[in-house]
């Protein structure tokens, strides 16, 4: 708290004196020049404070463990918060971005590509060959926590590694030069994958299929250079002035804004106060909302135009530059959040450039996350429904080049949580896609079956008991029920657009509260303002969260997507909550969610878990939950919602990126591995160590460092 603390301090203090120089310039070059050096230097030192807190805290990082809540973990904590909180990540599958890991101690050679937001902690640990690709959600963290301790261990690529989407690199991993690890997969503790070798599963096992399917094309050094050069160059030269200087012009120079923002003018519990903060608040919202939506649905397409499917093209070049610039603009999580998990969800996606064919439409065609690399070259089927996390995987990378191809899902299939849905994949008609599951790109296509597991393998389409609901889904009984439904999403919608702009509307409030008192009181207004931010967005979402539950818990229940409870539980789903990965590696998680609902012991260490269900959760005294691990209490198959309760007894430890479905109980002391799925109805006995996708007992269980390093260990 007291580093939070400190950190605002220093951040208001920066932008008090930088806009207070750039407010005595004269004239619009002087402003453009001033905004410039201001906010170059603010930004270079956000880019630099990690790193000489890095060296200065740490150090070296080395292979080790150490027990969580002490100093050794607080300066780890440190680290590990300003990485994340750098704007480095926004350059993730640039060149600068490799530079920059370089820089934090990561052993990296030449023509390597990381298009993986998860920032890694440990990066003296972190070894990457020249011509190495790393594709998008992947986890290489150099670091896990096991038992209430932090391991930290290496991770080695040789050259010429490919590591597909959605996959965990666990700690004392390494792959052999010309090495494939497929999407959807994970390497445990001490696996290694030979020179040359194909992998994929979790946990990996050989496979003879190829994931790199794109031939390379000329792209050098020399290549990257200029490219790093130029976003330099348009960064210090347009972004950063036009944000600096045009914010500074917008509050100045606009005769409403400026009489707003002037210091001063009104007193604190002036009602002034809060009618100019609902006039600016309601002005931006609603022009973000129009605005956004407009944009995305024009110039998107605009950009497309440059692209062709099947081309291959080289990396950072004009065409690598406009297809991320169409990830980025179609993949805005707003407009996904207010329309997912309803009708209005499949006009959205069309409108963005998705082929839906004919729509056989449910009310919850697609959930409300869904991400693409282009949305022009998606193809979904009549009849398809799609749960949260779909990602597909339309654009294929090598180490020099990359190309932009049709994604095809068939009809009638029914796709789960969390599943990357790759170019060239062999599913056809009426397929069950489960959770996690490792859609396959070789053999023949599949049809009328179900999928689970990674590698994946058949199971059936439906059971009887999912077929209790179908009556609903037809005639007369589907047209009433839907338009019941979508009456209900559209109110959803209306509250979830309010509870948005009321949450605006306070953060306006105290921000003119900062600027009036910054005259009397000075930055600590602006760093008080910071601090009072943080906490008003948690205690808002909490309580608003709370109140739509009616301060009650949620109850176990099996039912159509046409009764109105599922409605309701939709509703909730809406209720964002963003705001805890703030607070991931501290204790302040375990209040966030005991406010919220969930029934969470003492002494839990919690990087980074989520919990979708709180009030069915039930997690015991000293457990570790790990960065992007989930505890999912519901299901959605079909046109049936299923959800229940699920128990984490003490000291149970749930790996990165494992998934913990609903029905479940860990006994104490249990561990689930990286990556592992955990399904719906599993009892896990106390003190077992489960592994895969899906989860069994582990027959090879490998003992973790913690145990022969802890003395208290060794006396037990």
């Amino acid at each position: 708290m007291l580093l939070f603390l400190g950190y605002s301090f220093l951040a208001a203090t920066v932008t008090a004196r930088g806009y207070a120089w750039v407010s005595r310039s004269s004239g619009t070059a002087d402003i453009y020049v001033r905004s410039l050096a201001f906010g170059g230097v603010a930004f270079v030192g956000l880019c630099i404070f990690p790193v000489v807190a890095k060296w200065i805290l740490v150090g070296r990082w080395h292979a080790r463990n150490f027990p969580v809540w002490g100093l050794t973990y607080l300066r780890f904590w440190t680290v590990k918060v300003l990485l994340h909180a750098n704007p480095m990540i926004f350059f993730v599958g640039n060149p600068l971005y490799v530079l920059y890991l370089r820089s934090l101690g990561a052993r990296i050679g030449k023509r390597v590509t990381i298009l993986s937001r998860t920032v890694p902690v440990c990066t003296d640990l972190l070894t990457i060959g020249a011509g190495t690709v790393i594709r998008k959600d992947s986890h290489f963290l150099c670091y896990r926590a096991h038992a209430g301790r932090v391991e930290t261990g290496r991770v080695t690529l040789g050259r010429d590694v490919f590591v597909g989407e959605k996959t965990v690199l666990d700690v004392d991993t390494s792959m052999g030069d010309g090495a494939q690890l497929g999407h959807t997969s994970a390497l445990y503790g001490g696996q290694h994958v030979p020179d040359g070798e194909r992998w994929h599963g979790s946990p990996a096992q050989r496979t003879e299929v190829d994931y790199v399917r794109v031939a390379p094309a000329p792209c050098g050094t020399q290549r990257r250079a200029w490219y790093g050069m130029l976003t330099v160059l348009q960064l210090f030269l347009l972004y950063v002035p036009l944000t600096v200087g045009g914010l500074y012009m917008l509050l100045t120079q606009v005769p409403a804004l400026s009489d707003v923002f002037a210091p001063g003018t009104v007193g604190f519990t002036s009602s002034r106060l809060y009618l100019d903060a609902l006039i600016l608040s309601l002005v931006l919202f609603s022009g973000f909302v129009v605005v956004g939506l407009v944009t995305l649905v024009t110039v998107p397409r605009l950009l497309n135009l440059v692209m062709k499917p099947g081309r291959i093209y080289p990396l950072y070049g004009l065409h690598y530059s406009v297809h991320r610039a169409i990830t980025r603009l179609t993949n805005v999580r707003f407009f996904l959040w207010l329309f997912g998990d309803s009708s209005y969800i499949v006009n959205f996606l069309r409108g963005l450039g998705y082929d839906l064919s004919r729509v056989e439409q449910t009310g919850s065609n697609f959930g409300s996350d869904v991400q693409h690399e282009t949305p022009y070259l998606v193809s979904v089927g009549s009849g398809t429904m799609v749960a949260d996390g779909l990602s597909l995987m339309n654009a294929e990378f090598s180490s020099t080049s990359f190309r932009v191809s049709r994604t095809s899902i068939g009809p009638h299939n029914f796709l789960g949580n969390h599943i990357a849905y790759p170019v060239g994949a062999r599913t056809g008609a009426n397929c069950l896609l489960g959770t996690k599951v490792m859609v396959p790109l070789d053999g023949e296509i599949r049809e009328g079956v179900g999928l689970l597991g990674s590698p994946c393998f058949e199971i059936p389409r439906s059971v009887e008991r999912d077929a209790r609901f179908d009556h609903l889904r037809t005639g007369e009984n589907l047209r009433r029920n839907l338009a019941a439904k979508n009456r209900y999403n559209i109110r959803t919608m209306g509250l979830g657009l309010f509870v948005r702009w009321l949450y605006s509307f306070l953060l306006t409030v105290i921000g003119l509260a900062a600027v009036d008192l910054h005259g009397a009181v000075g930055q600590l207004a602006i760093a008080a303002s910071l601090v009072l931010a943080l906490l008003s967005t948690a205690a808002y979402f909490v309580l608003l969260e709370r109140a739509f539950t009616r301060f009650r818990p949620l109850k176990p229940r099996l039912c159509s997507i046409y009764d109105p409870y599922f409605w309701w539980h939709e509703r909730l789903w809406k209720v964002p909550d963003h705001y805890l990965n703030v607070f991931n590696g501290t204790p302040f998680k375990n209040m966030i969610w005991r406010s919220l609902g969930v029934r969470i012991g003492n002494r839990v260490f919690d990087d980074g878990c989520y919990v979708t269900e709180r009030t069915l959760t039930t997690i015991g005294n000293d457990c570790t939950l790990n960065a992007g691990s989930k505890i999912q209490c519901h299901s959605q198959e079909d046109g049936t919602f299923k959800s229940d309760h699920s128990t984490v007894g003490d000291g149970c430890t749930v790996g990165v990126g494992a998934l913990v479905h609903y029905g479940v109980t860990m006994g104490d002391g249990a561990v689930l591995a990286t990556d592992s799925f955990l399904m719906k109805g599993e009892d896990v006995p106390p003190h077992a160590r489960w592994n895969g996708n899906p989860a069994a007992e582990s027959r090879n269980t490998v003992a973790s460092r913690e145990s022969h390093d802890d003395p208290a260990t060794r006396r037990r």
